[in-house]
C-alpha cells in the first residue's frame, strides 16, 4: 500500500467515526431512541461542543469528497512523490486537529489554520497531478 493510500484509509476511517461523540451526547440528552425507531424531531444539541462536533464532522465529510479522489488519482496514475506522501500525511493530521479544535472551542484562527493547511495539502495533490509547480 502506498503512503497516500494508507493515509486515505486512516482519514476515511477517522471521518467515519467522527459522529460517535455527538451521537453519545444525543443519547445522553434525549435518551435512547424508542423501540419503534420512527424518526424523532431532532432539536439542536444543548451542549455547544456537540453542535461544533456535528459541524466539524460535516466539514470532514465534505473535504473527504475532495481528498479521496485526488489520492486515488495519484495512485491510479502512479504519480506518487515525496510531496504527495507528505501532503496525505499532513491532511490526516490537520483534519484530526480541525475536529479537536472544533470540539474544544479553540479560537477561530486556529481552526481556520488547520482547515487551510488541509486545503493546501489537497492542492499539492492536485498540482502534482496537473504537473504544476510541485517537485
Amino acid at each position: 500500500m502506498t503512503t497516500e493510500l494508507y493515509w486515505l484509509v486512516l482519514t476515511t476511517a477517522m471521518t467515519g467515526m467522527l459522529w460517535l461523540p455527538y451521537i453519545v451526547n444525543r443519547v445522553m440528552e434525549l435518551g435512547p431512541p424508542p423501540a419503534s425507531w420512527h424518526p424523532l424531531q431532532d432539536p439542536p444539541p444543548k451542549a455547544p461542543w456537540a453542535a461544533r462536533a456535528m459541524r466539524a464532522h460535516m466539514n470532514a465529510v465534505e473535504n473527504l469528497a475532495i481528498f479521496a479522489p485526488l489520492v486515488l488519482a495519484v495512485h491510479a496514475t502512479n504519480s506518487g512523490t515525496p510531496v504527495t506522501a507528505a501532503a496525505s500525511t499532513i491532511y490526516f493530521f490537520t483534519r484530526t486537529a480541525h475536529f479537536a479544535i472544533s470540539i474544544f472551542g479553540v479560537p477561530i484562527p486556529f481552526r481556520t489554520m488547520a482547515f487551510l493547511i488541509g486545503f493546501l495539502a489537497q492542492m499539492a495533490l492536485a498540482a502534482t497531478l496537473l504537473g504544476v509547480g510541485v517537485v
